[in-house]
């Protein structure tokens, strides 16, 4: 399995396999990486891991991808992270062993058969968030190929909450790894901020940038450009354009439709909260590998970027100003990094109109594929061939949805779960399960929750007094120069 750019203007000179990708975000020419083509699943391989473990699964599936892993190798990889033990933090009557439970929440007789609503758990691992499912499997795979080559790596990321505690919990201790990661300061939940900052590991560096999350993200960005620098001071990423975690999330997409249904002439469709558009981006790549999915939904909150493409085709970034701070603030995002990868494919992977379309965003904001007068294609008349839907939500929204999931069915869900309930109600069909992604759990946005019930979130064991712990941070500017100092004076390099 080969990868390209989705901007690149020619073939490399060497194909880039799996491995070559691993530890890097952007590729050098500012595109993002993605599969020669998709690889195919055929009925009698769906079949077949009807009744495989989530690592065994896991293997099947990224062994299409990593092909230059020897097989071995994968499977004890896959076997390593995917764990009851890993992932120990379930709901009372929840199977850990499942990995990723679902629940179905309502069915409703409607005309034509009847509706289902189900929640699928991915925020049972180490640090309570969906961001784990992936962020576990990076930590052991960078590892594994950092010990091969007796090398190292500094890790540089930007976060709008659980993806910076994720790969800070994947990467603690790692042999040959240091993280260095971009929060915006006072921007994110207490728990989420202490989840990080009270990480005390020589290792971890967390930075609290003056600024919002985009302004984060595009000083990782800025970075990963300067191409120096990158290779003087061994730069990866975590952030969601890193290829590896997008596969990995593939997989519970795949594990969701085979615990969901019996037969794969079923169908189901997925609710997926969305800001950096990297977990609805692994649903689209299950899609089209042969997935029977209906339709993608992108749940978002008052920033509402990609809601408002689904509905018009016009891409229209926001400005720092523009971005609200809201109470799922894990999707407070006004650039979606991986949208990209979905463009390339809506283009007809033309990797010349991704790169005028992409220069346009950072030229004038954004771009539209309308085909009205003016505009820059019309190829959002395609956009249904895909699957893809959206829907907004609000923080009354949040709040209603919390209190009546309370209420109906005695499960306390987080903030942007909720925003994914509200949004998939909306897009219902007969004989279809809709299946929300679950983001995190409660506890982590425990400021809202108890807006909404007047309760604390229940805490799972150990996450008692998390706050109160010392924490470990500095406060910088959004300034590329001061940052690229402060990572090359803590790497010695």
């Amino acid at each position: 399995m080969h990868y390209v750019s989705t901007r690149a203007d020619k073939a490399p000179m060497n194909p880039q396999q799996f491995s070559d990708i691993l530890l890097g975000g952007l590729a050098p020419d500012g595109g993002l990486y993605l599969p020669e083509q998709y690889p195919q699943v055929t009925g009698a391989e769906l079949n077949a891991w009807r009744t495989l473990s989530y690592a065994d699964l896991a293997y099947e599936i990224l062994k299409k991808f990593a092909t230059d892993i020897p097989a071995a190798d994968l499977k004890a990889l896959t076997a390593k992270t995917y764990t009851k033990a890993v992932y120990k933090n379930a709901r009372a009557g929840e199977n850990a062993a499942d990995i990723t439970p679902l629940r179905v929440l309502e069915e409703n007789v409607v005309k034509g058969g009847s509706t289902t609503l189900i929640l699928q758990a991915l925020s049972n691992g180490p640090t309570l968030a969906f961001k784990d499912m992936a962020m576990q499997l990076l930590g052991n795979l960078f590892e594994y190929t950092l010990a091969k080559h007796d090398a190292e790596l500094n890790i540089f990321g930007a976060t709008s909450g659980d993806t910076g505690s994720a790969a800070e919990y994947a990467m603690r201790g790692k042999k040959g790894i240091r993280v260095f990661m971009l929060s915006p300061h006072k921007k994110m939940s207490a728990f989420q901020t202490a989840q990080m900052f009270s990480l005390q590991d020589p290792n971890i560096y967390n930075i609290a940038v003056e600024g919002v999350f985009d302004d984060c993200q595009d000083m990782v960005k800025a970075v990963s450009n300067d191409l120096p620098f990158k290779a003087k001071q061994k730069i990866g990423t975590v952030n969601s354009i890193n290829w590896a975690r997008v596969v990995a999330q593939v997989v519970y997409y795949f594990r969701g439709y085979l615990a969901a249904t019996t037969s794969n002439e079923q169908k189901v469709s997925f609710t997926v909260p969305s800001g950096n558009f990297g977990n609805i981006c692994a649903g689209h790549i299950a899609r089209m590998m042969g997935l029977p999915i209906s339709k993608l939904v992108a749940a978002t909150n008052e920033n509402d970027v990609l809601d408002e493409f689904f509905r018009t085709g016009v891409y229209r970034v926001r400005k720092s100003a523009e971005t609200y701070h809201t109470s799922s603030p894990s999707m407070d995002i006004s650039k979606a990094s991986n949208f990209e990868r979905f463009v390339y494919d809506l283009v007809g992977r033309d990797s010349g109109r991704v790169r005028a379309l992409f220069t346009k965003v950072e030229t004038h904001g954004g771009f539209d594929l309308s085909g009205k007068p003016g505009s820059d294609g019309d190829e959002f008349k395609l956009v249904a061939k895909y699957g893809f839907k959206s829907g907004k939500s609000t923080h009354q929204d949040r709040l209603d949805t919390i209190r009546d999931v309370a209420d109906d069915y005695g499960i306390t869900i987080d903030t942007h779960t909720a925003d994914g309930i509200k949004v998939a109600r909306e897009h219902l069909e007969p004989n279809v399960p809709m299946i929300v992604l679950e983001t995190a759990l409660a506890a982590k946005f425990n400021e809202t929750i108890l807006e909404a019930l007047g309760v604390d979130a229940e805490r799972p064991a150990g996450f008692e007094s998390i706050e109160d712990l010392p924490q470990k941070f500095v406060v910088m500017d959004a300034d590329v120069e001061k940052m690229k100092a402060y990572i090359a004076s803590n790497t010695g390099l």
